[in-house]
């Protein structure tokens, strides 16, 4: 039986070992928007991460950036003054992660965007998150997609139901109630 137990417990922890690396959140978003970005890259070796760098979709427009304690930013841009990319330096101890946040305007039609994150760890090492999806070092992608309008309205009349349900148990309930005399 505790073998089993064990088994169902390294089954339960294989899928966050396997997706332990650099994300950018959200996974989904539309277009045209001023969204909130967050990078979280964890710290998988033994010694620090010293460097964090990001390099931003042609198609996004970067607007701005959150002060992290602890982590120094350097913005880089383009001739055109267009933010291209981010490096953050600071020191993540080992089994640590840490969030870096920015805003960025989406672009106006639907597409995939990928973010390519290098990091970089005390021994000079660097972790190039920046393959296909299916590979060891995925780098991190948003879909800009429109709201589908073809959305089911179950959600909604499940809800109005219930309502109706409930007002109709309250008038069953009132009817029922003894009067004083």
């Amino acid at each position: 039986m505790s073998r089993a137990l064990s088994l169902l417990f390294i089954g339960a922890l294989l899928p966050a070992v396997a997706h332990a690396h650099a994300v950018v959140e959200p996974a989904r978003s539309a277009p045209r928007a001023y969204q909130r970005y967050l990078l979280r890259v964890p710290n998988e070796l033994d010694i620090p991460t010293t460097r964090v760098e990001i390099r931003f979709p042609a198609d996004v427009r970067v607007i701005s950036f959150a002060d992290v304690p602890g982590w120094q930013l350097e913005v880089v841009r383009d001739s055109a003054k267009r933010v291209t990319s981010a490096v953050w330096t600071g020191s993540l101890a080992p089994g640590r992660f840490v969030e870096l946040p920015f805003m960025a305007v989406n672009p106006e039609r639907e597409t995939r965007l990928v973010w390519p994150v290098h990091q970089t760890y005390a021994s000079g090492e660097l972790i190039e998150w920046a393959g296909p999806e299916d590979s060891d070092k995925p780098a991190s992608a948003t879909e800009i997609r429109a709201e589908e309008e073809g959305r089911s309205p179950l959600p909604l009349l499940l809800a109005v139901a219930a309502g109706l349900a409930a007002l109709a148990s309250l008038a069953v309930a009132l009817a029922r109630r003894p009067t004083g005399a």
